[in-house]
């Protein structure tokens, strides 16, 4: 007798070992989506704030007007950073980029002083740089000119939109497909004991008493499962880090530190709701339709 009874429990250990590994794969290809997420809309941010837009004054516009303008564009909410270009700059810059100097073919300096503005993130749209672009002409005369490029940044908007729709679908796919595959995890163990739920409803065990030692079980498998996920997520980014200069740039302790308990928290919350569905479903059926199931 001892015999079988060693067999069935090699047997449940089997079941739960591959319950726990199903749903650490399932929650490291979930970890990869959000960390795709975190690191795509850091980029956004990147990209965006790297964006701006040039004020292009006049040639007769004094110390005085250029430094009241500098101070209201330092002060304004929508700039990260303001640099003032003089005229002497832009034409060293210029015969860096050209070769030549073109103050001695014309016999004077054709280039005008600029500021050269980076904006916040939520700033960087087209419909608020034009708007900016009025307010700084009307309230400064000596403003040449005020340019930036505007399909360029609806350009660059509408591909971010359009990578944030996609990985946002794609989460949404993963973690559908996660909780189908754990609640088939959890099914298959819970196949294995579904004469002995029924049993238990027949001496009179509530169906609240039967779910808790497998919804506890199946939680702490999610939690081992997340656990061994991160452990694979943290392994494959010192990876990467290693293999790809500027990686470690893109991550953030506090990010990452994120995304481990979201992992966690996944894991615990896909296990407990598979489990639960799972027992359920055995719980309600009919004896003779378990030897048919």
């Amino acid at each position: 007798m001892a015999k079988p009874k060693h067999k069935r429990y090699n047997s449940f250990k089997g079941a739960r070992f591959t319950s726990t590994i199903s749903t650490s794969l399932v929650l490291f290809l979930l970890g990869i989506v959000a960390l795709l997420g975190v690191m795509a809309t850091q980029l956004t941010v990147y990209v965006r704030e790297n964006m701006g837009f040039s004020v292009v004054l006049n040639e007769n516009a004094t110390d005085a007007q250029i430094k009241s303008l500098q101070n209201r564009l330092t002060a304004a909410p929508y700039a990260r950073d303001v640099q003032y270009i003089s005229k002497t700059d832009a034409l060293r810059e210029l015969y860096i980029e050209l070769g030549e100097n073109p103050e001695e073919l014309l016999g004077y300096n054709p280039l005008r002083p600029s500021f050269e503005v980076k904006l916040h993130n939520e700033y960087a749209e087209a419909a608020k740089l034009a708007e900016i672009a009025n307010t700084l002409s009307k309230a400064y005369p000596y403003i040449e000119k005020v340019s930036y490029q505007k399909d360029l940044i609806k350009l660059v908007n509408d591909n971010l939109r359009l990578i944030g729709v996609v990985l946002l679908g794609i989460a949404a796919i993963m973690a559908i497909i996660s909780m189908v595959l754990i609640g088939n995890t959890v099914s298959l163990v819970a196949y294995s004991k579904r004469f002995l739920l029924h049993t238990m409803i027949l001496v009179g065990a509530k169906p609240s008493f039967i779910r808790r030692p497998f919804i506890r079980s199946h939680v702490a498998n999610g939690i081992v499962g997340a656990i061994i996920a991160i452990a694979m997520l943290g392994g494959l980014l010192y990876y990467l880090s290693n293999e790809m200069s500027g990686f470690a740039a893109l991550l953030d302790i506090k990010i990452l530190a994120y995304v481990g308990g979201g992992i966690l928290l996944a894991g615990i919350i896909l296990s407990y709701i598979a489990a639960r569905f799972a027992i359920g479903r055995y719980l309600r059926t009919d004896r003779d339709k378990l030897y048919y199931m």
